[in-house]
């Protein structure tokens, strides 16, 4: 007999894994998961357990069917009983000594008194509809007097929260930082750090900390902890949890983690059938992707994190919203820090991890090696004798992709994934992004319930109605379920990733949340910015004045934006620490440049850049701004900075900006923009990016340029033109060209 794994057999017997990984183990053998090896003794007892429970039920129904027998035999015997009395009874003649005559006297008399009863009953409900109206309206009375004291005494808790906490009570909402937390206890960010390493922590004033670490430093300085719940919970969360009865299965929803490079999203493109490297910049995932696989076995939901090191709490923020982790790991290559922190990261989410090793199809790759390696790291593989599904693959040529899959939905089947989908949606944010004519673009993934057009809803501190909803590749749809990512329109502002999404039961409850969170977001910003004191000024001086880097992040979307933050916050030594003083999401603005030139801080801009006003004004006042998009030249850059070990590179110089005013089209030549030079001059050849709404949409060169009818090799600013962009055609109105050229020269970094 062939030697099959359990999954197998189960099918087999039409039952699950679990079930019968379970009855292995009741007939005392040793199997560890549902990919273990039967042999034919575990065969042949499973057959005799199942002959048995066979057995055993029909034994049981047997004696289900005689007692159901019995009972309708004597139901039958009671039946007939007196129905022959009643025969025999009916030939005999009425007299009132007798006793069948005096039966019939009691049972008019029991008629009659039951005609009487039924009057008093219904001369009483002509009296009982009164007093149950007056009722009424005192118990509706009461639900109103009672709705509003409710209501006075909540709103009196929230005034005088901060009156009924103990002095020794500090409420903080979780991850907050070592410096926010000192804060909160009124000491300094020094002391607190300094108890954490006398704790066994090595963790830095701007490194985030969970809530129980915040609950065993603030024990230390004699404080308690309570986790700041965010306001408006009480009327998002259901007041029970869903019954069994009203639970559907769901599709599972599967995080890609691994190292950079590793073939993460290459392995995604072959299943998807798509090419989403194509959209990112130096083929290096940048920020999170949605998709839906639909599948013969069942529907997926993958979530593509970015393997980079940056992107680490991108990474965190997946496995808290996923069922099952793929964790990528080159066969050619090795097991890297990022593949451990990605370990780590699903260890912590406590779901279960199967293992892909990709480019199998190399002659250099060494699978072994590898298994070996993640041995070390607590993951021991099926061949070796654990319990973690390891998947030989190539993303490549497809090998083994189809085994991969049927591992993911056996798993799925074993968590018996289950949401209830009549209920009122809740999700999480996992991006969002502004878009243009569209407004704020936010990427959801649907937890719970279904989730249609027109519904109020509030996420983070903003709020809002679906206007519409929108699939992994723009198509409009209806309606969203459980695992479902879906892009939705209709924020009034920006939220951030990670951030609740949860639809309500009004508008006016969706505003009304999302304005008691802005404030006391507000309350909260302003008790962190302090003014500096004569200690302040003391602290610095004892620590040697300490310099810091003022920066300000601006980037295309929020998960890039808070990412790149954690990691420049990372990035500090002993002589200047870095202080992001401002985040945001869109093209940089005059705003940002004058926040830059009151706090002398840099700008950094990601995948944006600045509009014409922004750039005359950086340019008048000195600011610097930097712009990227690849996130790990920002850390460079910055760690080149602090070191002092910029070296000579290749800089950007912007020599002109032309603006798009008309669109011709001529056959045979495409789409012509007749432009017009803003400032500096454009050239034939130049290098150009196409700008729209602060975003570059397009990065080429001018094909042709013409002024009138001649072709000219250069336009100065002032004139009119019209020019070609070699290799792209889809060319608007009010866009921006932006003429740059290259030049080698010394980068610096000052912290003014």
């Amino acid at each position: 007999m062939a030697s099959k794994r359990i999954y197998e057999v189960a099918k087999q017997y039409n039952i699950s894994s679990n079930a019968l990984v379970q009855m292995l183990r009741d007939l005392n053998h040793t199997v560890k998961s549902h990919m273990s090896v039967m042999d034919e003794k575990m065969v042949l007892d499973v057959n005799m357990r199942f002959e048995q429970e066979k057995l055993a039920a029909r034994e049981e129904q047997d004696r289900k069917k005689k007692i159901a027998s019995d009972r309708s035999a004597r139901a039958k015997a009671v039946k007939e009983g007196p129905s022959r009395g009643k025969q025999k009874a009916e030939p005999k003649p009425a007299a009132k000594k007798d006793e069948k005559p005096s039966t019939q006297v009691e049972k008019g008399d029991g008629d009659v008194r039951g005609r009487r009863r039924r009057s008093k009953k219904k001369k009483k409900a002509k009296v009982d509809q009164k007093e149950v109206e007056a009722s009424v309206r005192r118990t509706i009375a009461q639900m109103d007097s009672t709705r509003t004291r409710r209501r006075r005494r909540r709103g009196d808790r929230e005034e005088g929260e901060e009156d009924e906490a103990s002095a020794n009570v500090v409420r903080v909402p979780e991850f907050i930082s070592a410096g926010e937390l000192a804060e909160h206890l009124s000491v300094s960010p020094t002391e607190v750090v300094s108890k954490c390493l006398q704790l066994g922590l090595m963790i830095t004033i701007n490194q985030r900390l969970d809530m129980d670490t915040l609950m065993t430093v603030a024990a230390e300085f004699g404080f308690d902890v309570e986790e700041q719940s965010e306001y408006g919970l009480e009327y998002i969360e259901e007041d029970e949890e869903d019954d069994d009865a009203v639970l559907e299965s769901r599709p599972p929803v599967v995080t890609i983690m691994g190292h950079v490079d590793h073939g993460k999203t290459s392995l995604l493109d072959y299943i998807r059938e798509s090419n989403v490297i194509a959209g990112e910049a130096g083929g290096i995932t940048q920020h999170i992707g949605a998709y839906e696989v639909d599948l013969e076995g069942g529907q997926i939901t993958f979530l593509d994190t970015p393997g980079h090191e940056a992107f680490s709490a991108m990474r965190a923020r997946g496995t808290q919203v996923t069922d099952i982790v793929i964790l990528v790991v080159a066969a050619d290559e090795e097991v890297m820090p990022q593949t451990i922190e990605a370990i780590d990261h699903a260890k912590a989410a406590e779901v279960p991890i199967i293992v892909a090793l990709n480019k199998m199809d190399l002659e250099t790759a060494r699978p072994d090696r590898i298994k070996e390696q993640l041995s070390q790291h607590g993951l021991l593989v099926e061949d070796w004798g654990g319990d973690i599904i390891a998947c030989e693959v190539s993303a490549l040529t497809g090998l083994g992709v189809s085994h991969i899959l049927e591992m993911v939905l056996l798993q799925s089947e074993i968590l018996d994934l289950k949401a209830n989908h009549n209920r009122r949606a809740q999700g999480v944010v996992v991006e969002a992004e502004l878009d243009r004519g569209r407004g704020t673009l936010a990427t959801v993934l649907i937890q719970q319930g279904r989730l249609q057009v027109g519904e109020p809803f509030v996420a983070g501190q903003f709020s809002g109605r679906v206007r519409a909803l929108l699939n992994e590749r723009g198509a409009r749809i209806e309606a969203a379920g459980p695992s479902t990512p879906v892009q939705i329109m209709g924020f009034s502002g920006m939220p951030q990733v990670g951030d609740a999404f949860a639809v309500v039961e009004s508008e006016s409850l969706a505003r009304e949340i999302g304005s008691r969170r802005r404030q006391m977001r507000r309350e909260h910003e302003f008790r962190q910015a302090k003014p500096i004191t004569l200690e302040d000024i003391y602290d610095q001086i004892k620590e040697g004045e300490i310099q810091e880097l003022p920066v300000i992040v601006k980037g295309d979307v929020g998960g890039s934006v808070e990412a790149l933050s954690d990691s420049l916050l990372r990035l500090e030594n002993d002589e200047v620490k870095i202080r992001i003083i401002h985040t945001g999401i869109g093209a940089i603005n005059e705003s940002d440049v004058l926040l830059a030139t009151a706090s002398n801080a840099i700008i950094i801009g990601f995948h944006v850049r600045p509009n014409a006003q922004a750039r005359a004004l950086a340019e008048r006042e000195k600011v610097d701004v930097r712009l990227y998009d690849i996130i790990y030249r920002v850390i460079q850059d910055v760690t080149d900075a602090l070191e002092g070990m910029l070296k000579p590179d290749i800089e950007e110089q912007v020599v002109g900006v032309v603006e798009v005013r008309e669109i011709f089209r001529a056959p045979r030549v495409g789409n012509i923009a007749g432009c017009y030079v803003q400032s500096g001059n454009v050239a034939r050849n130049a290098n150009i990016r196409l700008i729209r709404d602060g975003i570059v949409v397009y990065e080429s060169t001018v094909g042709s340029l013409r002024r009138f009818k001649e072709d000219v090799r250069e336009v100065q600013s002032g004139f009119e033109c019209g020019l070609t962009i070699e290799g792209f055609q889809d060319i608007k109105q009010d866009d921006t060209i932006e003429v740059y050229e290259t030049r080698e020269v010394a980068r610096q970094l000052q912290t003014r």
